[in-house]
């Protein structure tokens, strides 16, 4: 099973446009599958295929030298050519190195990974207008995690997630009795708990799982993140990422972290800052219109992978057993939304006298409330948030994300679904 490579959602959109000239540049945490994606983009092309990883301090040194000269080493036949460079991010001045090749060889594709947005795409936008395409490979998803597991499930959750996504995208509305929530129950459990690292979900048993996320966290998130960007002082950083990981889905209080962590406001903005751009955290900003009545400043922080965050906080019990369950389905709820709808606009909303809904999601010019419920319901019910909202903003349609409950209701003029967080 550890040799196995599992497909990924992004595989159709990576193979669509493999001949255009565009170079890719392929960001996403460490471990992810970034590599296992060029090994399957290398299968794909079959000749004329040079993979470079620049974590070889050799290969980094000889192209950081002359990076013409090296390249043009490997084009040994004529034809078009594909160089798969793999953590790119080592690289001195990425993005004018990689201008330079690109318009220096008309016939090479580059496709370029990296584990850090802030030097591959500040440093591509820039030199690159127009001449790169940029992708996000996150842990697995939901879906390709089930996939893995159990391809029956998994077709049986991409009908339900359909029916969820055109409900939210055109105002659709199917409900019908679900029979297969007992079977999804523990695979929805187990990825909640251990994440979706690749390698984590490969593993067979528990001490497995949690090995491999202490490896994450010490090479990753301890040891390659302090030394590449040059972090002062690394207990303090440990006890920042500490922090945030009791804090998911809730306000950031900066100076309550400041004092915990003994850090300056200056300091901590920097580590909160590189920890979103490695794919650690990804901070959510208040939805408002009103700025007397409603928060317009506060992020609100989750996690890219739920089991990096389990392991952080020394947590791997039963999501039945937890008293953090809500916020860490609220989190997997967050990276659903993050997946299904990767170019729309995703906040919260609070206001000073504090209701709130714990998602609102910009698409196609309609705003939609989404609110979490880990809860069993046996008939619906709105929150008093949730219809302040409504009344508020008068959205067409909002959704309750419930423990197991389907069903459907109309508060004035907006439809509400609810649905099993399973199938979001």
């Amino acid at each position: 099973m550890n040799k196995e490579i599992f497909p990924r959602d992004i595989l159709p959109y990576l193979i669509k446009w493999l001949d255009r000239k565009e170079a890719y540049a392929i960001k996403g945490p460490r471990q992810s599958g970034k590599t296992t994606i060029l090994k399957i983009l290398e299968r794909k092309v079959r000749e004329n295929v040079v993979y470079l990883n620049f974590e070889d301090p050799d290969i980094l040194e000889a192209f950081e030298v002359n990076p013409k000269e090296y390249i043009r080493s490997f084009l040994l036949t004529e034809g078009k050519y594909y160089l798969l460079l793999d953590e790119y991010h080592y690289v001195r001045d990425p993005g004018k190195k990689l201008k330079l090749l690109y318009d220096s060889f008309d016939n090479v594709k580059f496709i370029v990974t990296g584990s850090s947005s802030l030097e591959l795409s500040g440093a591509m936008a820039k030199f690159l207008v127009g001449r790169v395409f940029f992708f996000e490979l996150f842990p697995f998803s939901f879906h390709e995690f089930l996939v893995a597991k159990n391809s029956r499930l998994a077709n049986i959750y991409e009908n339900r997630n359909n029916c969820i996504r055109k409900f939210l995208l055109k105002g659709k509305v199917s409900v019908e009795k679900d029979i297969f929530l007992k079977e999804l129950t523990p695979l929805f459990n187990e990825y909640v708990t251990f994440g979706g690292y690749p390698a984590v979900i490969k593993a067979e048993d528990f001490e497995t799982k949690r090995m491999i996320l202490k490896n994450i966290y010490d090479t990753y998130i301890s040891k390659d993140v302090i030394e590449f960007l040059k972090i002062s002082d690394a207990f303090k950083y440990r006890c920042v990422v500490r922090v945030l990981a009791t804090l998911i889905g809730n306000l950031i209080n900066y100076n309550d972290i400041c004092l915990t962590c003994q850090i300056y406001y200056k300091e901590l903005k920097r580590i909160i800052s590189i920890l979103s751009e490695t794919y650690i955290i990804k901070l959510i900003q208040p939805f408002y219109r009103n700025p007397i009545t409603e928060l317009k400043k506060v992020p609100k922080v989750y996690f890219y992978d739920l089991g990096l965050r389990n392991y952080i906080t020394d947590n791997f019990s039963s999501i039945e057993k937890r008293i953090d369950s809500g916020t860490l389905v609220e989190n997997f709820v967050f990276l659903c939304l993050r997946n299904s709808f990767p170019s729309s606009t995703i906040n919260y909303w609070r206001t000073i006298a504090k209701a709130e809904v714990d998602f609102v999601l910009r698409v196609n010019n309609q705003v939609i409330p989404i609110e979490v419920k880990y809860q069993t319901f046996k008939k619906p019910k709105i929150s008093r948030s949730l219809r302040s909202f409504i009344k508020t903003y008068k959205p067409k349609r909002a959704l309750v994300v419930t423990k197991d409950f389907w069903g459907k209701e109309k508060v004035n003029n907006t439809l509400i679904m609810f649905a099993p967080v399973c199938y979001l």
